[in-house]
């Protein structure tokens, strides 16, 4: 016997969340109207079915999956094509959004995606361990960092990442590296950004990891910050 296991979403309205599964690469293999919306998208093995509810509010939604891939950053950087197709720009915030690609404690390296619907789609690729967060760093600013990635890119609490972020960047008793410091001011920027914060503000963090000075080894160890940073910046212009 074979079983497989098909997320049952919810959404507003089927149009928009057929249009941005579309841009994703995702077949629509059924959409009905009447007597109830209802919508099933597919792309490989994977299968989405969702059902409209006309006074769902999506901003409120706790509906999600998550997808397993072998080639995280691969189809990462086909979804980001396929929305910049459709919707002129690749949607960082508000609904529908794409987030970065993160090597995440809990052993996967991951994205994140919310559809028009609200709902969150994790993808990621296993790295290794056992499915459980890591312990948290003893060290201050690894803590931090731990801590904040976990609130702004697993649980989407953007507050509470800020308010970790913001307590590490305060402190004047201890100096975090500048691997590290360039790590604080890219996310408290990439959070700030997303909370649709004053683009001042954003900027002037973006420019002060930009000012820090890195070796070559540094900059090895933080691609996906510095990716992030490069981005950002287009974004703001």
């Amino acid at each position: 016997m074979t079983e497989k296991t098909i997320p049952l979403l919810t959404c507003r309205d089927i149009a928009p969340v057929a249009a941005f599964y579309r841009a994703l690469g995702f077949a629509v293999t059924f959409e009905q109207k009447s007597p109830y919306a209802y919508l099933v998208v597919e792309r490989g093995a994977v299968e989405l079915q969702f059902h409209g509810m006309k006074d769902f509010d999506p901003q409120t939604s706790l509906g999600g999956c998550y997808i397993l891939t072998d080639e995280v950053d691969a189809l990462h950087e086909v979804f980001r094509a396929g929305l910049k197709d459709v919707y002129g720009k690749v949607p960082t915030r508000g609904l529908p959004r794409i987030g970065p690609v993160k090597d995440m404690a809990y052993g996967v390296r991951q994205f994140l995606m919310t559809d028009p619907g609200g709902n969150s789609i994790r993808v990621g690729q296993p790295t290794g361990g056992d499915g459980h967060i890591a312990p948290a760093p003893k060290e201050t600013f690894a803590r931090a960092l731990h801590f904040a990635v976990l609130f702004a890119d697993s649980k989407e609490d953007l507050p509470a990442a800020a308010k970790v972020l913001d307590r590490a960047l305060a402190l004047t008793h201890e100096r975090p590296t500048p691997e590290q410091r360039v790590r604080l001011l890219v996310l408290r920027a990439d959070v700030a950004h997303r909370q649709g914060e004053d683009p001042a503000g954003v900027a002037r963090r973006l420019a002060e990891a930009d000012a820090v000075p890195l070796t070559d080894a540094e900059r090895h160890r933080i691609p996906d910050d510095l990716a992030r940073l490069a981005e950002l910046r287009l974004t703001l212009r």
